[in-house]
């Protein structure tokens, strides 16, 4: 498998604070690579500098196994990226919009192009309606269909759910996921949340305050039998006096307010069945994301808590 990104020991520093610090990573072909960070963890100044529009304090960034900066501008045609909200012509259509884009992109293009990019991106049924009538979520997949017109090789999207409802969430989700299975696409995607990335991505890198903190395969880091489970009822105090009775005693794990298990997420059903049998009242019971605890298990092992998946 050929390495499509390689980015060793890069540095940039704004006004003596260090934004990416000895950063280093790879993103292999065909990967729905993860950039996972909190905010301000340098996540958007590292795709700007991969995308030309920030230059690196120092160290080296190759794309298809050329540098960067000796070879921008072949690098940027097979390159395709949504930075923030992407900006439109609102009062243009969905079609004029990405025929506008299409020639500034110095391509040819026929109105079959056009329309397979929208049918891609599940907008040829809207493709007359202008922009200002679109969703977040509808401009966002524009937006995608944008960047997708001449073809690219790799696609680097930063934060592309952020400001999106459910639907569009969940709508976003499947695009990228296509982009990578059925269009043979590399996509890096940026994102705080650990829930988007780890059912979108194969391969991810976790970063905090410029600095890598662990790298690899979403499916080692992310260890579906060690969940942590929330449980909140009607009774706590009742509910716990079972528990500590029963065989889910195992699970519980010490907590102020409300319960919480480590256990495999398969289990979840079962527990859920013996609390009804048992006359508990359930207000939620659910597993819980922390993109804080999960960067606690990594830089402090004596406070050490599991990542977890739902």
């Amino acid at each position: 498998m050929s390495v499509i990104v390689s980015v060793q020991q890069l540095f940039k520093e704004f006004d003596g604070v260090k934004a990416v610090n000895d950063l280093s990573f790879t993103v292999n072909e065909g990967d729905v690579y993860g950039f996972l960070g909190q905010n301000g963890a340098g996540k958007s100044t590292t795709i700007r500098m991969l995308l030309t529009l920030v230059k690196p304090g120092s160290g080296s960034i190759k794309i298809f196994d050329k540098e960067l900066a000796a070879n921008r501008s072949e690098i940027l045609r097979q390159t395709g990226a949504i930075i923030e909200r992407p900006d439109m012509y609102k009062y243009l259509s969905a079609y004029d919009n990405l025929s506008v884009f299409a020639r500034l992109s110095g391509i040819k293009v026929s109105r079959k192009l056009l329309m397979d990019q929208l049918e891609k991106v599940d907008l040829a049924q809207r493709y007359n309606s202008k922009v200002k009538t679109f969703s977040q979520g509808m401009k966002q997949r524009l937006g995608i269909a944008i960047a997708l017109v001449h073809d690219p090789k790799l696609i680097i999207l930063d934060e592309p759910t952020n400001g999106l409802d459910p639907q569009g969430i969940a709508d976003m989700r499947k695009l990228i996921i296509n982009l990578s299975k059925e269009q043979g696409k590399t996509v890096i995607v940026s994102s705080h949340l650990l829930s988007e990335i780890e059912v979108m991505a194969n391969r991810m890198i976790v970063i905090d305050k410029g600095k890598k903190i662990a790298e690899g395969a979403v499916s080692e880091m992310l260890d579906p039998s060690s969940t942590i489970v929330q449980l909140e009822t009607t009774n706590n105090e009742k509910a716990l006096n079972l528990l500590h009775q029963s065989q889910w005693n195992a699970f519980v794990e010490p907590s102020a307010g409300l319960i919480k298990f480590r256990m495999n997420k398969n289990e979840i059903p079962s527990l859920a069945a013996w609390l009804i049998q048992n006359d508990i009242g359930i207000i939620a019971l659910q597993p819980k994301h922390s993109l804080e605890e999960y960067f606690l298990s990594l830089t402090n092992p004596e406070n050490h808590v599991e990542p977890v998946s739902n």
